[in-house]
Order: structure tokens, then sequence, then C-alpha cells
């Protein structure tokens, strides 16, 4: 992936980018040829000989991928960025000569709107511009290019010491092109900018690379303008291979809110903390029965669920969607995730957001009315609602975080004898109907057989300590019920019928294994925590990136990608592991006064 904290590219091994968002995660400007093929849009740079070796990295602390080629004929290096703080969304490829000569080609196949229209193409002045309507691209070559088959294309050589830039930039077609991107004084820039960025991180120990990586890779996920981070910036990468599983995950979910508040906060970035809790304030702002549990980036509501025929999907995953439907659920836990997220921001010593206060209460007071509701729960089931516990458990820890922001802040006030009978009330639910003597273990809703992997939550947000025996017993459960050559499921996908609504299965979602991670260092088995979160970071691909899955079978990444949740999962188990204890030592803090 590369990005400027506004819009996103992925870049493959062969020199291609086969997805690009701009200006925005959730603009149908884009190539979508990773979701069909050529014909949908593709932009590669790459040696004409077929027989090549290829290498990556990013250079360090950035997110400026480099590709080196080796070919029979030399070496040439592929430098892709986006540059950041600029007054334009721009693309900047540059191909360098490192030894001997080696012929490439460029290949340029622009489509909007998905993958369907072809713009129209003209020639000023060297550049090529590309207008389909509210979009425009223009296009700079270093090098002579011609137009065949609706594409641009180019052949050329490059030898040691040669650097040809390219420069893609997009712009409003109402407006007037931006001034051209001056592509080398732009990467040495955006290389200052992001090592400058990273040099606030405090994290350090056996595991300050990947966490480091981690982090860059989520401020790559985050929209400025907003503060807010996208689950991925990808639509419709399958769960399981050529089958349905297939959501759209460019938007901003509530339930990442805690986890990423005090991913950032502590790694040292106390800025992108405050603005992710601005951007959490202004999306639940309103009427609390309106609340949803995702917003587009700059907390747009409607996300309306479209299926787009045209696109073959990815290895021919159907359907291929834009929108997502789970928007208009109702999710109980995002309530918990609300009210833990800006008590922890509280707890940390984040300046208050003076209407913040006013906006909780609104929520809890309708939360006293309707937590007893059954809801689609945070993996967003598609069958009917059930009295799931993990939302049960979050609903207690509105009240919970509510009580204790009256009790520790001296500005804050509210019905406290009320919200504590309302947490009483769901506590003694929860112990009473999620639990079951026989098995020992919480299950996934009330009077159900099935275990889920969100019950490794229960000692994390501080429901039950990680030592109580029903906790231990339920992780037990886990690893005996959910757990495939290491990695967790987030339930049954099957088990005489389907728990979610959907046919077929799924690989292992990569948060669950660093939840495990996380409630096995709060029962003080570190150990065995280390060995899970090694086995986690071994995953990553070869320029340190986590998709949202991973199937244990066929032994490959699945979903969308790069996932935001899976690397706010490795920055907070890094940190949790660490014998100082992270996030999660601080989430689950009991007052002695409510053991």
């Amino acid at each position: 992936m590369i990005g400027d904290t506004q819009s996103a590219a992925l870049v493959g091994k062969d020199g291609s980018i086969d997805w690009l968002c701009l200006p925005r995660f959730d603009s149908a400007a884009c190539f979508a040829a990773l979701l069909g093929d050529r014909s949908n849009g593709r932009w590669r740079i790459g040696p004409s000989d077929p027989g090549y070796a290829v290498t990556r990295q990013y250079r360090q602390d950035t997110l400026i991928l480099e590709t080196t080629f080796t070919t029979g004929g030399g070496v040439v290096r592929l430098i892709d960025l986006m540059p950041v703080d600029s007054p334009a969304t721009d693309v900047i490829r540059v191909v360098e000569g490192v030894s001997g000569t080696v012929s490439m080609e460029m290949d340029l196949v622009v489509r909007f709107d998905y993958g369907l229209s072809v713009p129209w193409v003209r020639r000023l002045d060297g550049t090529l511009g590309m207008i389909s309507g509210p979009d425009a691209i223009e296009f700079f070559a270093g090098v002579e290019t011609r137009g065949e088959d609706l594409s641009t294309k180019a052949e050329f050589r490059v030898s040691q010491g040669d650097r040809v830039p390219f420069v893609l930039t997009w712009h409003l077609s109402i407006e007037d092109p931006p001034p051209r991107t001056e592509p080398f004084r732009a990467i040495r820039h955006t290389e200052a900018w992001w090592r400058s960025w990273l040099g606030d991180c405090t994290v350090t120990g056996p595991y300050a690379e990947p966490v480091r990586s981690s982090l860059v890779t989520l401020k790559g996920l985050t929209f400025s303008p907003s503060g807010g981070i996208v689950a991925a910036p990808t639509t419709s990468l399958p769960e399981v291979l050529g089958g349905s599983r297939n959501w759209d995950y460019r938007y901003c979910w509530l339930r990442d809110a805690t986890f990423t508040l005090q991913a950032m906060l502590g790694a040292g970035f106390e800025q992108e903390a405050i603005e992710w809790r601005d951007w959490l304030l202004r999306a639940a702002a309103g009427d609390p029965s309106q609340l949803q549990i995702m917003y587009g980036i700059a907390g747009e509501k409607r996300l309306p669920e479209l299926e787009l025929g045209w696109l073959k999907g990815y290895e021919g995953s159907l359907p291929v969607r834009i929108g997502n439907l789970a928007s208009g659920q109702l999710q109980l836990d995002v309530y918990g995730e609300l009210l833990d997220s800006f008590y922890q921001a509280r707890r940390a010593g984040i300046p208050p957001e003076e209407e913040a206060w006013k906006v909780e209460t609104a929520l809890l007071e309708w939360l006293e009315s309707n937590w007893r509701r059954p809801d689609s729960g945070l993996w967003e089931m598609r069958g009917d609602p059930r009295q799931l516990v993990h939302s049960k458990v979050m609903c207690w820890v509105a009240f919970d975080r509510a009580i204790r922001s009256v009790d520790h802040f001296d500005h804050i006030d509210g019905p406290r004898a009320r919200w504590a009978i309302a947490r009483e009330e769901i506590r003694d639910e929860v112990l009473n109907s999620g639990w079951d003597p026989d098995r020992g273990t919480f299950t996934q809703s009330y009077g159900s057989f099935e275990v889920d992997a969100s019950l490794l939550l229960i000692p994390i947000v501080g429901f039950l300590p990680a030592t109580d025996p029903r906790v231990r017993g339920t992780i037990d459960a886990i690893k005996r019920e959910l757990m495939v050559d290491g990695f967790v499921s987030r339930y049954p996908t099957t088990h005489g019928r389907s728990v979610d609504g959907l046919d077929g299965k799924e690989g292992a979602l990569l948060l669950c294994t660093f939840w495990l991670a996380d409630a096995l260092a709060l029962a003080g088995e570190v150990d065995e925590a280390c060995s899970i979160l090694e086995r986690l970071i071994a995953l990553r691909n070869d320029v340190g990136l986590l998709a949202e899955e991973y199937d244990p079978i066929s032994k490959r990444l699945l979903g969308n990608f790069p996932q935001a949740f899976s690397h706010v999962g490795l920055v907070d188990t890094a940190m949790n592991v660490d014998e100082a204890g992270g996030p999660a030592h601080v989430r689950c803090s009991i007052d002695p006064e409510h053991p």
C-alpha cells in the first residue's frame, strides 16, 4: 500500500497498481483490475522480459515503496509513493537504473466509476488529460508514450544512473489542473515527512519493528481532514475464495474506537488519538436511536449497498459490493465502545471536549431502555438478531464507564445510582443466561451451543478478571473449538447450521488470535501470548502488511487488505505482552469498589 493520508493505492509485485481510490477512500474514481481484468483498469511499469526476480521494501519508516527487478541484462528499481502534505492528489512512480541496461514497458489503462467508464483523452504540452464525468486525471511521463487499444503505452530502456519519472494527478473535471508536482522534490519531502511523524513513536523492545510498520500503515489508512481511520482501502476481497463473503471495508467502524485510541496513545501519538476521538464525537452526535455502527470517512451516514455486475471479482469471488448494508443494523456493542473510548481518553489526560459528556448521557438514556433488545452483534450477522453475550457485556461497559467517569472526574455528573442498577442487571443476566455450566464456558448467545471469539474480550474490558475460572474455561473452549493450526476463527461457520446466515466457511480473523494473546497475557500466560504474537507477525507479507483473515489450510491471507484492525491488534498485543503492561491491562483495571 502507498498513501498520502487522504487516498491509497495497492501495488503488485509485478509493478502494477491494481486498485486506486482517488481522492478519497469511498470515491468511484479508481482502477478496478483487482476485481476484474485489465479492461477495468491497470497501471503497470515493469521489465519487458518476463524472466525477472523481484524484491520489495519500504524505505525505512515510510510508505515509499521500492520494488527491485533483477533481470539478465541488469537491475532496475521502481519507486512508488503518494506525496503527503501536497495540494494535489498524486501518484508518483520513478524508474531508477541500478546496474546494466533493462528494457522496460508501461501500460496505463484508466477507467472511472469502478472500471465502467472509459475517459476522453487529450494531449496538451506533454501531458495527457483524461476526463469522464466529475473525474479528471493528468498524466505526465518522462518517456514518449502512444495510445493503443484505449490505453497508454510506452517502451524504454534504463541504464545505470537513469531516473525516469511518471506523475498521475487526480482533480475534479470542473477545475483547472493543479500545477504539476516535481517528482524528485516530492520524494525527498515525503520521506522526511514520514520519518518526522514516526519520530513521536515511544515503542521499544523486541517487537518495535513490526509495531512501527503497523503504525505507518494505520496512518496511511487515516483520512487526515477528518481524523477517521478506514477499516481497509479495498472492497470485496473475499473471506472465502470464490465465495460470497465479500464486503466493502472503506468505512470507519465505531467498534474500532477503543482499540485504535489506546494503540495511538500507547505508542505516543496523542494528536492522532485526539483527532480520532473528535471524529467519533461528530459521528455519534444526534439522535441516539440513529447511532450507526459505521460511517464514511467524513462521517457520512448513507452507505447503500450495491452489487457491480460488470466486475468478475477477485479470483472469481462474487458479488463485488460497494456500500455496506450492515450500516443499518442494530449492534448494541458500539455504545460500550464509544463510552469506553471517551473514558479512556479522559483517563489518559486528553483535553476534554465540552460536548462529549452531553452526547454520552444521551446515548446512555437511550441504552437504558434498549439494552435488552436482541441485535446483530459485532460480526454483523445477516441472520435473525439474537441475545448476544458480547453485546450485553459491552452494554455493561457503557454504564460502567459512565459510573467511573462520574466517580473520577470532577466536572462530570449524572444519575449514577440509576446507571449502577442497569449495570448490575446486565451483569446478573450475562452470568445467568450467557454461561453454560455443563461445558464450563460462556456462549455466543443466551442458550446457544456455540462459543465465539468475542468472548475473549470479557477480561479485556474488565467484566471479569482473566484469572476467573469462568474466563479460563471460556479461553479453553475457544482454543478447543475455534482454533485451527494456532489461529482463532470468529465462530463456527458450520455447526449443523450456519450461525451467521451466510453460506461457506471463512478464514481465521487475525484480530481474534490477537485477542487470545491479550487474554492470555492478562492471565499471566505471557510466554504463550508471545508465541502467538510471533506466529501472527510471521504472517505479514514481504512489506509487513496484514489482511483481515488467514486460511491455515491454504496458507494464504484472505479478506480486505491491508486491514486496520489487524494492525491495531498487532500494536496493542505487542504492548500487552510487555512486562510494563499495555492497553489491555489499563482497560481491564477494576475499581476496588466494584470488583
